[in-house]
């Protein structure tokens, strides 16, 4: 069976703080119920979460989703973009499968990048690692005014922004990325093929802009 890997890549640095930590669980475990109702995600998406203060760390294996269990996250220090893309790039080179001359690998995965603030280390750098491997989507989303888009923009086309970092804005978002696992398990089920354009989304709902 061939898996549609999902890495939740999540900043936990000091300034989520508080609500927007909490926010962020409750997301999680929302995503985790509401893909567990659909029959397609149920077959093929995978979750990974991966999160980021002053390093990178992968939380969740890529694990199926009757199995996974949201991470208990607590909000640390700085803002290590740079080290979570090369995690990323490092966890989807260990996990996802390839195509062989004998089997069909994954799907491409789905990144959702999400972060309320500037990074504090060499971001560039783990940009060009991240670029060695292959991804279908990189959603990237600005959470709040400190976030910078223009920044993101550099990572992935396809950024969005939220004006505030609270529990129904990050709640909103929870909501769109779970309709977007949902819509590409169908997608790559039903016309065998990856989800590549923003337009292959849901739109999202209106607390969340598109840049």
């Amino acid at each position: 069976m061939r898996r549609l890997p999902v890495y939740l890549v999540l900043d936990v640095s000091g300034s989520m703080h508080g609500e927007p930590i909490e926010a962020v669980r409750n997301g999680m475990q929302m995503l985790a119920s509401t893909l567990r109702t659909d029959p397609y995600a149920l077959e093929t998406a995978y979750l990974s979460v991966i999160v980021f203060d002053d390093k990178a760390r992968q939380v969740v294996p890529l694990t199926e989703l009757m199995a996974f269990q949201p991470p208990n996250i607590e909000a640390g220090s700085t803002t290590s973009l740079g080290d979570a893309l090369k995690v990323t790039k490092e966890s989807i080179e260990r996990e996802v499968q390839k195509t062989t001359a004998d089997a069909k690998g994954d799907w491409k995965p789905l990144v959702f990048l999400m972060t309320d603030g500037q990074p504090t280390d060499d971001w560039e750098k783990g940009l060009n690692e991240f670029r060695k491997v292959k991804t279908g989507m990189v959603i990237a989303c600005a959470a709040g005014p400190q976030a910078d888009s223009t920044l993101l923009k550099k990572i992935t086309e396809c950024v969005v922004s939220l004006d505030t970092a609270d529990s129904s804005t990050i709640g909103a978002f929870f909501k769109w990325v779970s309709a977007s696992i949902s819509t590409s398990s169908k997608k790559v089920d039903l016309t065998k093929s990856d989800t590549n354009e923003l337009n292959e989304l849901p739109p999202p709902p209106p607390q969340i802009t598109l840049v």
